[in-house]
C-alpha cells in the first residue's frame, strides 16, 4: 500500500528530535598508565577533503609545505627546501632459495602494496655458516620515485600506520643523522591491498625514506607536515655511537698481552 506524502511528512516530524546519537570518546593511549599519545604536528597540511585528488600529497608539498619550510628555516632558494627523494622498501625472505613459489607470492604482494614490480636481492658473497651461496636470492626490494613515491607515502601515513596493532606513533629517533628515516612493519596485512585471509605466512618489511635534508630536524619537520604520526614530545635526538675498533687496535692489544706474558 502506497503512503501519501503528507503521511510520510507527519511520521517523520513525529520522530524528529526524539533520538540523539552520542559518539564514544576515543583515547589514543588506550587507557594504559604511562601510555604514549600520538601527535603528527601542530598543523597537518594534508586535509581529508583532498582525498579524491590525484597525488594530493605531492600537490600539498608544492603549494603549502615548501613556502612554510622556506619561511621557517630561512631558505634563500627554493632548491634548498628539503624533499623526499626516494623510498626503498625491503623484504627479507629466508627460505627464498628453497621456496620458489613463496618468493613469487612475496613479489606479487609487494607489487600490490607499492604499485611497482620488485627486484630480487642476491648475496654478494658466500657464507658457509649461514648456508648462503654467492648470487643466491635472499629477499626483494623496490625503489620508488616521483608520483609513485608520493602515492605510496600517502597510503603509508594514512592507511598503513593507523591500521597497525597497538599503534602509539612512530619514533622520532629513527633518523640516521643525515635526514633519512626508516620504519619497519611486522606484517604486510596492514595495507588494504593485502587480504589477511589470503596471506599465508606473515611477512614484514622495512621502509627507508630518503630526503635531501641536511639535518634530522629539517627532515623531521618535513615528514611531520606531511602527516607522519610521530610520538608527542621532543624531536630527533642525537645518539652517541661507539667508535668501531679497527684491526690495528686489536693488534696492539695482543702485542701488549704477549709482552706482559714474556715479562
Amino acid at each position: 500500500m502506497a503512503l501519501s506524502p503528507a503521511l510520510l511528512h507527519s511520521a517523520a516530524s513525529t520522530f524528529h528530535g526524539q533520538f540523539s546519537v552520542r559518539l564514544p570518546s576515543v583515547n589514543i593511549s588506550g587507557g594504559r598508565p604511562g601510555g604514549l599519545s600520538v601527535k603528527a604536528s601542530t598543523v597537518v597540511l594534508v586535509e581529508k577533503t583532498e582525498a579524491e585528488k590525484v597525488n594530493r600529497l605531492k600537490t600539498t608539498y608544492l603549494e603549502k609545505i615548501i613556502p612554510l619550510l622556506k619561511e621557517e628555516f630561512n631558505y634563500t632558494n627554493v632548491h634548498q627546501v628539503p624533499k623526499v627523494e626516494k623510498i626503498v622498501v625491503n623484504c627479507g625472505i629466508g627460505d627464498a632459495a628453497q621456496n620458489a613459489k613463496g618468493l613469487e607470492a612475496a613479489m606479487n604482494d609487494l607489487a600490490l602494496i607499492t604499485g611497482q614490480r620488485p627486484i630480487k636481492t642476491r648475496a654478494k658473497k658466500a657464507i658457509a655458516t649461514f648456508k648462503i651461496r654467492e648470487d643466491q636470492p635472499l629477499g626483494i626490494a623496490v625503489t620508488l620515485r616521483g608520483s609513485m613515491m608520493y602515492s605510496f607515502l600517502d597510503r603509508l601515513i594514512n592507511l598503513g600506520l593507523p591500521r597497525t596493532r597497538d599503534f602509539q606513533g612512530v619514533s622520532s629517533n629513527s633518523f640516521d643523522g643525515n635526514g633519512n628515516y626508516s620504519v619497519g612493519f611486522r606484517e604486510q596485512s596492514v595495507f588494504p591491498e593485502i587480504s589477511y585471509d589470503i596471506l599465508g605466512k606473515p611477512r614484514g618489511m622495512d621502509v627507508c625514506i630518503e630526503t635531501t635534508a641536511n639535518t634530522d630536524k629539517e627532515a623531521h619537520r618535513l615528514l611531520a607536515l606531511m602527516g607522519m604520526p610521530f610520538r608527542e614530545g621532543a624531536g630527533p635526538t642525537t645518539v652517541l655511537r661507539k667508535k668501531k675498533l679497527k684491526s690495528h687496535h686489536f693488534d696492539s692489544k695482543t702485542k701488549s698481552k704477549q709482552r706482559t706474558k714474556k715479562k
